[in-house]
């Protein structure tokens, strides 16, 4: 990227700037939100990021075999709940549709299960849903959209989230001498976005690492608007019966560092600079949504590896399968999709998967060991 995109201002960071200039600093959570969503200016609102001509690349997007083995998992999950004649089956942050797809081109393996699915895809981005309609519909499927999640009809249900809970805003918080303070994003003489730090410390009740366990400069992060949705997601789980399954990069355990990151034309960028044409994450904090939903009174399996749980789905078997009777050049970029989802230098030990279900119901497949 040319240094003239560093210093131009985008549409949402002149509106940033004059917000903060009128009522001053901003969390990093709502610059977080304004950033992917706002709905004029948002990075999912103006742009298709998937893909080789996006921003960056997903395992559904690298490999069919991703969604295929998912695909498998949802029908046993589903004999599990007695193979109820109707249920949601629910994707969050579908991106262009090609993980439903997938899974719904396996699951014709089991017809009652493809005939009881109601399709509902929660998505914010109407670039996006043009996109998925077009892909699915192409299938012969005719999924249901939803902008928030209390718009789905209760009803038992499958959902799948894969990369959903790193876009989820996080608040972050930087231990200084005295304490800590939230960091925030307020604007310099330039006019730029920069970080400063709240003047008051935060409430007791968000229980921030104490003095013996941080020293000054670390970055301690919690995602709030996380552990709402999981609460969200189980309450329907608990009510009405089913699982989720949670695909995502993060940390096992709760800890100190600072992981908010960008990425534009598939490069690291800076946080804070072209705000709504850069895509913005932040690392999952597995242990903080498995205590969340246990809270809830949903059973947690997990997280496990990416790869490993692939593997337990039978990732070798599937991808010898397609393998047979192909040409060498197309056995190579099928082997070599396989690697990139789950080898340990890839996304199989970065990216975690965990299972989130009601407590009625037997331990999921992937899970059976942990």
């Amino acid at each position: 990227m040319s240094e003239e995109a560093h210093l131009r201002h985008t549409p949402l960071e002149e509106r940033l700037v004059d917000l903060i200039r009128l009522k001053g600093p901003i969390t990093v959570a709502d610059y977080m939100a304004d950033a992917l969503g706002h709905p004029h200016d948002g990075y999912y609102m103006t742009r298709t990021p998937f893909g080789a001509e996006g921003d960056f690349t997903t395992a559904p997007e690298i490999s069919q075999i991703f969604g295929e083995l998912i695909g498998l998992w949802l029908i046993e999950n589903w004999r599990a709940m007695g193979s109820p004649d109707s249920f949601n089956l629910i994707e969050l942050g579908p991106g262009r549709g090609v993980l439903m797809e997938d899974i719904l081109r396996a699951a014709r393996l089991r017809a009652g299960f493809s005939n009881a699915a109601c399709v509902w895809l929660l998505e914010i981005s109407g670039r996006l849903r043009v996109e998925q309609q077009r892909r699915l519909r192409a299938s012969g499927v005719k999924p249901l959209w939803a902008d928030e999640f209390a718009d789905i009809s209760p009803a038992p249900s499958l959902i799948i989230a894969n990369e959903f809970f790193d876009c989820l805003p996080v608040r972050q918080f930087e231990r200084v001498e005295r304490g800590w303070r939230e960091r925030l994003v307020d604007v310099d003489n330039d006019s730029r976005l920069v970080f400063v730090l709240g003047k008051t410390p935060p409430p007791p009740n968000y229980n921030l690492p104490g003095d013996d366990e941080s020293e000054p400069g670390d970055i301690f992060e919690i995602n709030f608007a996380a552990r709402d949705f999981m609460s969200e997601l189980v309450a329907t789980l608990t009510e009405k019966g089913g699982a989720a399954l949670i695909f995502d990069y993060g940390h096992v355990a709760s800890g100190l560092g600072d992981t908010l990151q960008a990425v534009r034309g598939h490069k690291f960028w800076p946080p804070l600079s072209t705000p709504g044409e850069a895509d913005l994450t932040a690392h999952v904090d597995f242990a903080a949504l498995a205590d969340a939903a246990v809270d809830a009174g949903a059973a947690v399996y997990g997280p496990t590896a990416q790869g490993r749980f692939l593997d337990r789905l039978g990732l070798s078997l599937r991808t010898e399968m397609l393998c047979k009777d192909k040409a060498e050049g197309e056995q190579e970029t099928i082997r070599s999709g396989s690697h990139r989802i789950s080898a340990p230098d890839q996304m199989g030990e970065i990216f975690k998967v965990m299972c989130i279900a009601s407590p009625d119901l037997p331990a999921p497949p992937g899970f059976f060991d942990l």
